[in-house]
């Protein structure tokens, strides 16, 4: 078990495993956004950090069927930061509360040596799409296509320049789409640490394995900070789905069927 995985099941509750905690029919979920470990600041702009660290944690509730209403953030600003800084950043977060019709009610601010950023999105849902919820013979899909933030990132660390409008720097949410498709879909989460890292954790949560019908390169299954979707249905509902994924002009490749057995990562950790 990673440390990761070890950390999170020292706490034992029902509430842990899916992309945000189910209470009623409130969603709850946080994410870290950390210099030098997700970003260094001299690859995006101030509001580009902060319109991705929202992102990513809206990407959470979508992929749970559920609408965000409010937002907390909690944010370490380096001690050097201007105040012209401070409302670049301000203008990241807003622009995603904006966009996504949800309010930013508060959070907490100190002064540090590295640009550190916590969000927690409450949302709401009537029908919440869980993990646990995939089956035996499910068939097995992702939105969009995965495998370039990989190689935007290897340009990044190599001192390259990635195009701006990289899904590294905006990660392309699929709202619209899933909201829709969620009636259709038995389990879902977003893809933020690889295909293959989530494809082992929805095998562990299910007891499930994973016929692939096609090879799939260590590229796309090891690219990571995508945020595409990860989803299973029955066979039956493959065609609405494909006129859906039509409608709003969402690509999707069904790659897989839920089978019997189990699925280990074939990618490196990418935490601790």
């Amino acid at each position: 078990m990673d440390k990761e995985s070890h950390f999170i099941s020292l706490f034992n509750n029902q509430h842990i495993g899916d992309d945000g905690a189910v209470i009623g029919n409130m969603v709850y979920s946080k994410d870290l956004f950390c210099e030098d470990i997700h970003f260094k600041r001299d690859w995006m702009t101030l509001e580009q950090i902060a319109y991705k660290s929202m992102i990513i944690n809206i990407s959470d509730a979508v992929v749970m069927n559920a609408k965000p209403l409010y937002a907390l953030i909690g944010i370490i600003i380096p001690s050097t930061f201007s105040t012209s800084q401070m409302q670049e950043l301000s203008k990241g977060f807003l622009k995603a509360s904006h966009e996504y019709g949800f309010e930013i009610i508060g959070g907490d601010t100190v002064a540090g040596d590295k640009l550190n950023i916590s969000i927690t999105i409450i949302s709401k849902t009537d029908n919440p799409t869980l993990r646990t919820d995939t089956k035996i013979r499910d068939l097995v899909a992702f939105t969009g296509e995965l495998g370039s933030v990989k190689k935007d990132l290897d340009k990044l660390l190599n001192g390259e320049k990635i195009d701006k409008n990289s899904k590294f720097i905006t990660p392309k949410l699929r709202a619209d789409f899933f909201y829709e498709a969620s009636k259709h879909i038995n389990g879902a989460l977003d893809i933020s640490d690889g295909l293959s890292k989530d494809l082992s954790r929805l095998s562990k949560l299910n007891n499930i394995g994973f016929e692939f019908f096609q090879p799939i390169s260590q590229d796309i299954l090891c690219s990571g900070e995508e945020y595409e979707i990860l989803f299973t249905f029955d066979a039956k509902n493959l065609d609405i789905i494909k006129d859906i994924a039509k409608k709003h002009k969402t690509d999707i490749t069904v790659f897989a069927k839920v089978t019997t057995g189990s699925y280990e990562s074939e990618c490196k950790e990418n935490h601790f």
